[in-house]
């Protein structure tokens, strides 16, 4: 009976601390607050514990995207992209915040000045102040990891999703592509929620590794880029891509609307009546789980080009 008094005793606190507006509190004194976004190991180790991301290695650092940056764990909006700089610094530079969403706090040795969400308390890096970059005299220098970027409305940009192997040499041939503004590499289609590269490839997850493309409507079309899709590798194999082996390197077109789905049933059914087995499979579009950073633009980081993807002319 007392185990059970206690937690009905800590679950009317909890009532009647939110109803007063406050949040609890941990042993540690952290806020625990529901409707923050969950952390990966990573972002925790800088945002809640104050690290540091290793410089030129930021998702942000050269961004020049018009939009907003929001914070990540709680989604304030942060920056403009309008204050954003270059600094040559090896992390984003903002000479300026959006009103009353920074705070500036003295690191504890008193040598400089941190800078965290003023809403959360999340760690967004240092402020350095008089170094001559801007007419306003002031550098925040920020943690790509501790941002989320949210792009200025652009209708005429689309998102779409194509899984067709390893991502690498998928978004090798689509990044190239006419009209394509933005890829990234991640996975769809699972059922485990913000899965790494390492769980994906243990082959349970569930999860295709995908590409996301975003291309201007126009300057390029969605068939253009399933005729791509199609010439980049081959939709006939039915256990992976080239030496990739497994349920993750499986061909799909994840489509955002019964439109895109029949694109996709038009191109297979034009293939099949060129003598070709289709093994490509068409599933509504989910969430995108973006990959690890290493993983973005990899063969144009490295300087290579796809062991398993090749442009073979079909259409």
């Amino acid at each position: 009976m007392k185990k059970n008094s206690g937690i009905i005793f800590f679950a009317l606190l909890l009532l009647t601390m939110c109803a007063q507006g406050q949040s609890p509190k941990t042993n540690n004194n952290q806020t625990i607050h529901m409707n923050w976004n969950p952390l990966t190991p990573e972002e925790e180790q800088v945002i809640v514990h104050k690290g540091t991301e290793r410089p030129y290695t930021g998702e942000y650092l050269n961004n020049e995207s018009k939009g907003l940056y929001l914070c990540k764990r709680c989604d304030a909006p942060l920056y403009r992209s309008d204050d954003k700089f270059d600094a040559h610094c090896g992390w984003p530079s903002f000479d300026d915040e959006v009103e009353g969403a920074v705070k500036r706090v003295l690191d504890a040795d008193g040598r400089r000045t941190e800078i965290i969400c003023n809403n959360c308390g999340a760690h967004l890096g240092h402020v350095f102040l008089g170094e001559g970059f801007t007419p306003k005299q002031t550098r925040h220098c920020v943690n790509s990891i501790s941002l989320k970027f949210q792009p200025a409305e652009n209708k005429t940009l689309k998102r779409v999703y194509f899984a067709s192997g390893c991502f690498w040499g998928t978004e090798y041939f689509f990044m190239k592509a006419p009209g394509v503004k933005e890829t990234n590499v991640g996975f769809m289609g699972g059922h485990v929620e913000n899965p790494t590269y390492a769980q994906v490839c243990e082959k349970n997850t569930g999860h295709l590794e995908t590409t996301e493309v975003i291309f201007d409507g126009t300057e390029t079309s969605y068939e253009a880029m399933v005729k791509l899709f199609f010439e980049t590798h081959d939709f006939t194999q039915t256990d992976g891509q080239g030496p990739d082996i497994g349920p993750q390197y499986l061909s799909c077109i994840f489509y955002n609307d019964e439109t895109e789905k029949g694109i996709a049933e038009k191109y297979i059914r034009l293939l099949t009546e060129k003598g070709y087995r289709v093994a490509t499979m068409l599933k509504p579009a989910s969430r995108f789980w973006k990959a690890e950073d290493y993983h973005q633009q990899y063969y144009e980081h490295k300087g290579a080009k796809p062991y398993c993807h090749k442009y073979t002319p079909i259409f």
